[in-house]
């Protein structure tokens, strides 16, 4: 008789944005039981409370005492991720932190002291670099079928910078612009298909509007210490969208409005700044599960556009699997579903096969600190108008 594999036992620390759309991925992941959540909001809490059979807490702390909760997610505001981290390692509990690790390179050092002091298994996610695609390139490009990887191009645009905001997120100092919100995605996933070990970082970024004075966008070039370059782009300021090159498939792999350009500036026009944070909460945090039978996007998650460049081909991210370009033509490899949400459900088989199989981390505190420091390096060099060569880079080891 086959044995039954362990579930873990999950507790959300913050149900905002980041929190509330990974609800409903551990719900619909084999290995996760849904025990408890902590916000000090009363409304999410309240509709968590109502889908599940589960704890809520108004503190943090609180649920890190809970003998029920097994790990955490902690999707709380950027500047609070040391705090949390720390807190539940110390606690015993294993941790998957929202990108980024933290907002300075001191605080992933003292995150780093406490998973080494208590053995915690800590991971930082949910990046695109989870995307089922990154992994199947990232093991394409190791094969080395297709020659030595020479470089990669990814850009994306989006409404990023007009969705509603609370003041720290348009604040630099305090975590807030595409820098450490979207940018993270892109460096992670280059990271990961480039092996990791980035030599250097050039960039320019934008702050181009007035009324949102943070980082809007951002052209980054990158040098791996193998020679290999990557070049990033994006921009959040809802003029064109890359989803239209993408069949109008949105970030998450569901449909994306063909008539969407514009609609997140218009829609905060005449919005007072009280006004927006009552909005920034009403829309995006926790409502509810709603239909449980209700199924998810259709297609694979991606984030923009990107195009891998190897000797003998080029690679690139499908609605299902990956395009090869090479001298006999192009050909696809479909990737088969995973085990829950695309993206989202790797992000807990990496934590899952940690903690009950012992296996090694790639998504370690280690690595989110190495992808921190190339976010830093794109504000230094930006704001030197030079080369920003690194020092805290961490390599794969397979």
């Amino acid at each position: 008789m086959a044995t039954e594999r362990p579930r873990l036992r999950i507790g959300f620390i913050g149900l905002g944005m980041a929190g509330s759309g990974m609800v409903r991925s551990m719900y619909e992941h084999p290995d996760v039981s849904i025990a408890a959540a902590a916000d000090r909001h009363a409304g999410p809490r309240e509709a968590f409370a109502r889908d599940f059979e589960a704890e809520v807490y108004e503190d943090a702390e609180a649920l890190c005492e809970s003998d029920n909760v097994d790990f955490v997610y902690v999707a709380t505001p950027h500047q609070f991720h040391k705090e949390h981290v720390i807190m539940a390692a110390e606690h015993g509990k294993h941790v998957i932190v929202e990108k980024p690790l933290s907002l300075t390179l001191e605080d992933c050092d003292a995150i780093i002291e406490a998973v080494d002091r208590t053995g915690a298994k800590v991971i930082v996610g949910h990046t695109h670099s989870y995307d089922p695609a990154i992994r199947v390139m990232r093991q394409m490009i190791a094969s080395g079928d297709y020659g030595k990887l020479g470089m990669i191009n990814t850009w994306n645009y989006t409404n990023f910078l007009y969705r509603p905001r609370r003041p720290e997120e348009l604040d630099t100092s305090l975590g807030g612009g595409i820098l450490f919100n979207q940018v993270p995605h892109q460096v992670d996933s280059v990271r990961l298909l480039g092996g990791g070990l980035v030599k250097s970082v050039r960039s320019a970024t934008g702050v181009w509007d007035p009324a949102r004075p943070t980082e809007g966008s951002h052209l980054t070039f990158l040098q791996f210490e193998d020679g290999a370059a990557a070049s990033m782009v994006y921009s959040g300021y809802d003029h064109f969208s890359t989803d239209e090159f993408n069949g109008w498939i949105g970030e998450g792999g569901g449909a994306s409005a063909p008539d969407s350009h514009g609609r997140a500036r218009r829609s905060l026009a005449g919005v007072g700044r009280d006004e927006e944070i009552s909005l920034r909460t009403s829309v995006y945090a926790y409502k509810g599960l709603g239909d449980r039978t209700a199924s998810g996007p259709q297609n694979q998650p991606r984030f923009g556009v990107m195009v891998v460049s190897c000797e003998g081909g080029d690679l690139r991210p499908t609605e299902n699997g990956v395009a090869v370009y090479t001298s006999e033509g192009m050909s696809e490899v479909e990737i088969p579903a995973g085990r829950g949400v695309p993206g989202r459900g790797d992000v807990m088989d990496e934590l899952y096969n940690a903690v009950v199989n012992d296996a090694p981390l790639v998504h370690d505190v280690r690595w989110g600190k190495a992808t921190l420091e190339v976010c830093l390096a794109i504000l230094e060099s930006s704001r030197t108008r030079q080369e920003v060569v690194l020092s805290h880079q961490v390599g794969l080891t397979a």
